[in-house]
């Protein structure tokens, strides 16, 4: 006696639509959008926008590595908001930009972008055994 049934296909088969059936969720907003991006993104960028404006003034400053973390690695009585590495003989020279620190410290999109800029600046003239206010001479007006 033959089934009716054709036997099921060793492999499963690639969904194409959720168990309601209304479509596979998409994206909440295009790529395009700023709500697109994280705030680990959009702090990225500010951090970005900081160093290519002093790379303009300073191109030593290529040769040193600009790290965005989350969080301080060791937990101190205060909380940094950067930090500066100067170069060894294996690794060229780090500044870290604590995000999440800075963040708190924040209310909008503006003052971020202020704070990020200082905290850049701080730690380039640190690194450079220089004032701020030489490094970048708008430093402290904004």
């Amino acid at each position: 006696m033959d089934s009716p049934v054709p036997p099921r296909p060793a492999e499963p088969r690639p969904r194409r639509r959720d168990r309601h059936g209304r479509g596979m969720r998409g994206p909440v907003a295009p790529p395009q959008v700023p709500l697109a991006a994280s705030r680990a993104e959009t702090f990225r960028d500010l951090v970005q926008d900081s160093v290519e404006r002093l790379e303009r003034r300073w191109p030593q400053l290529a040769d040193v590595d600009f790290l965005v973390l989350d969080v301080p690695g060791s937990p101190d009585e205060s909380v940094p908001l950067g930090s500066a590495v100067p170069a060894a003989e294996d690794r060229p020279a780090r500044i870290m930009i604590y995000r999440r620190p800075v963040e708190i410290r924040t209310k909008n999109r503006d003052e971020r972008a202020l704070l990020v800029h200082e905290v850049v600046v701080e730690q380039v003239a640190e690194l450079l055994g220089l004032a701020p206010e030489s490094v970048d001479p708008r430093y402290g007006q904004d």
